[in-house]
C-alpha cells in the first residue's frame, strides 16, 4: 500500500509519501510544497492544486491521508488551513482514492504513544519508525510523515476489528 500524509497549509503544505508491506514502512519521499504567503489565496491555492497534482502524478498513492485543523480559538488559521486540505481533497477525489482524516491528537497517539507529544518527540518518532538518520529539515514533512504513520496503523487496528 502506497499512502501519501499531508500536513495542509496554504503558504506551506507537507507531503510524505510511504510504502507499507508486511507492517514494514519505507519512505519514498516527503518534502513540502511552499506557495508566496504575498499572493492572493487563490493564487496560492491554484498554485497549491498544480504542485500536489505533480506529486500525485509522479508517486501514484494509493490512499491519501490528512491533517484535520485544530482551531484553538484561532479561527483564521483553521480556515487556511481547510481550503488547502480541500485542494488536497479534491485531487485525491478525482483520482478516486480513499481519503482519511486525524486530528493532530490521535496522530500524535499512534506516532509517540502520547497525544500531547511535543513536535521534537514527534520528530524523533518518524525518524525512528521509518529509519531516517539525517535530520527532516521541516516539521510540515515531519508532520506528513506523521500522519502517513498514524494513516497505516489505524489501517491495521480497523482490519483487526
Amino acid at each position: 500500500m502506497r499512502v501519501i500524509g499531508i500536513d495542509p497549509g496554504t503558504v506551506n503544505t507537507g507531503y510524505g509519501i510511504l510504502d507499507e508491506e508486511n507492517g514494514k514502512l519505507t519512505p519514498v519521499t516527503y518534502g513540502v510544497v511552499t506557495i508566496s504567503s504575498k499572493l492572493p489565496i487563490e493564487k496560492r491555492l491554484f498554485n497549491l492544486f498544480s504542485e500536489l497534482n505533480k506529486i500525485f502524478d509522479v508517486y501514484k498513492p494509493e490512499e491519501v491521508a490528512l491533517e484535520e485543523p485544530f482551531v484553538a480559538g484561532n479561527v483564521k488559521s483553521a480556515l487556511a488551513i481547510g481550503r488547502a486540505q480541500s485542494v488536497a481533497i479534491i485531487i485525491a477525489a478525482a483520482r478516486n482514492l480513499p481519503i482519511s482524516r486525524y486530528l493532530p491528537n490521535q496522530i500524535k497517539q499512534q506516532v509517540a504513544n502520547y497525544g500531547m507529544s511535543s513536535k521534537q518527540q514527534i520528530n524523533q518518532m518518524v525518524k525512528i519508525q521509518l529509519g531516517i538518520g539525517e535530520n527532516i529539515d521541516s516539521e510540515d514533512a515531519t508532520d506528513a510523515l506523521a500522519v502517513a504513520i498514524c494513516h497505516i496503523n489505524e489501517s491495521h487496528i480497523s482490519r483487526l476489528a
